[in-house]
């Protein structure tokens, strides 16, 4: 160590004199340092001259060495690069925490293996349980920006002279979002709401907060697909990473028995290829969440109104003044969970009167359906926390009235097979949809609802 620092502090015309030197004389050199460091030892200390002594170039550049040395091993080793920090995330993150959990030094903003700031897109996954997204983005990081964009390409007149989006369900919308600002705020975060473009949005605030990454749920529709495509573009350019999860359907598509490309393009046959594939759980909503990002200081912004979104707020009032039946629907996760355990309750409560499979006249009421469609749709409530309760609570009760009309002969999970159909078709659209929604796809068979052979 001491040879080294002294070498390196000479001429580069003294050391090919010294290399030489050292090949002809069999015996080594001994080298400068070394000479300074035992005369130190060995004369008394009035024979070296003070300033030697104080200010050694061997006393300051050692320790300085050990400390460069020490803090490039703690940076290598605490403060991994991006791809060796994706490999730490699972699919699940529930079912694989991260193992990352290292010592911090007496500078932690260096050594923290969580991301400074992560953005959440919420889509059509406008709730809190059953989050995969959301959930990723709170383990990952130590500050999340959720973030909802009212993008204006939704709303005005579609090419047929139709509103793309009609009054009922912006106000539903409308309604949902406020709802999903409430439950953010009552876990210690808040919702960031903008109009306009999610690749501009997104784009800014990300700047704003300084945030490593963006996460969000895929979607289905072409429109949607070509809105993934835009963002991924623009946060590549910024060095932003863009992770995705899914979460809109009963079984995961990673799950699938099949590569997505090679979907059956008819029910019976996605039917018959999922059958006894099992439902991943439900993932719990977070108890509180991490801190908004200190940086950029973003506004939270107003939630907008019918006006704003350029629909008549009076199309919702019937003639007589009053609100018609289609706006007593309440978006939001809160309105939804709730409707769910009444629906359960209800399946409890009322016998089964003679419907076929089981089913009673709460679940073939109004409309020929369970009347949870809607929140469904818009994300505030996910199929698998559906199916987990229904199957918790009305299970027993259907499959008993069940085998009671099939004189006992009825099967233990008969009472779950109307559920079951209603959400797989619902699966297959979604499937399907994605299936041919991307914009790399040319060529296409069609789709058909046959169910054939799997009836």
């Amino acid at each position: 160590m001491d040879s080294k620092t002294t070498n390196t502090s000479e001429t580069p015309e003294e050391t090919p004199q010294q290399n030489q030197n050292q090949n002809q004389n069999p015996l080594p050199l001994i080298p400068t340092a070394s000479i300074s460091l035992s005369l130190s030892t060995l004369l008394p200390s009035h024979f070296l001259p003070p300033k030697q002594i104080t200010n050694s170039p061997n006393k300051v550049k050692i320790p300085s060495q050990i400390s460069s040395i020490s803090q490039y091993s703690l940076s290598s080793s605490l403060s991994p690069s991006k791809p060796f920090h994706k490999s730490t995330i699972s699919a699940n993150p529930l079912q694989n925490t991260l193992t990352l959990n290292p010592l911090r030094p007496s500078n932690p903003s260096g050594a923290a293996a969580l991301r400074r700031a992560a953005v959440v897109w919420f889509r059509n996954d406008l709730r809190i349980h059953d989050n995969e997204c959301l959930t990723a983005a709170n383990n990952d990081s130590i500050s999340v920006l959720p973030v909802y964009c009212f993008d204006p390409r939704d709303y005005g007149k579609s090419s047929s002279g139709f509103d793309k989006t009609g009054p009922y369900r912006a106000t539903f919308l409308i309604e949902s979002v406020s709802d999903l600002r409430k439950n953010l705020q009552a876990r210690g975060s808040d919702l960031v709401v903008r109009i306009g473009r999610p690749e501009s949005v997104l784009l800014e605030v990300a700047k704003a907060v300084g945030a490593d990454a963006v996460y969000m749920h895929r979607e289905v529709s072409h429109d949607e697909v070509k809105a993934e495509e835009k963002i991924e573009e623009v946060m590549k350019d910024e060095g932003v990473e863009v992770k995705y999860y899914w979460g809109s359907t009963l079984y995961h598509m990673e799950d699938l028995p099949f590569e997505l490309a090679e979907m059956p393009t008819n029910y019976g046959g996605f039917k018959e290829k999922v059958k006894g594939l099992e439902v991943r759980k439900t993932i719990e909503a977070l108890e509180k969440m991490k801190g908004l990002p200190k940086k950029g200081d973003v506004e939270p912004g107003e939630i907008p109104s019918l006006l704003d979104l350029g629909l008549n707020p009076n199309a919702t009032m019937g003639q007589n003044g009053k609100t018609t039946a289609n706006a007593s629907l309440v978006g939001g996760e809160t309105e939804a969970l709730q409707r769910l355990r009444n629906f359960a309750v209800e399946c409890k409560a009322k016998p089964n009167n003679g419907f076929k499979d089981g089913a009673n006249d709460s679940i073939y009421g109004a409309n020929f359906s369970c009347k949870i469609s809607p929140w469904l749709a818009m994300g505030c409530l996910s199929p698998r926390s559906m199916f987990d309760e229904l199957k918790k609570s009305a299970s027993s009760m259907i499959s008993a009235a069940s085998n009671k009309k099939n004189g006992g002969t009825g099967t233990t999970d008969t009472g779950m097979n109307w559920l079951m159909y209603e959400l797989l078709w619902r699966d297959f659209f979604r499937f399907i949809t994605r299936k041919y929604s991307s914009a790399k796809q040319h060529g296409y068979a069609p789709v058909t609802a046959c169910t054939g052979g799997a009836a």
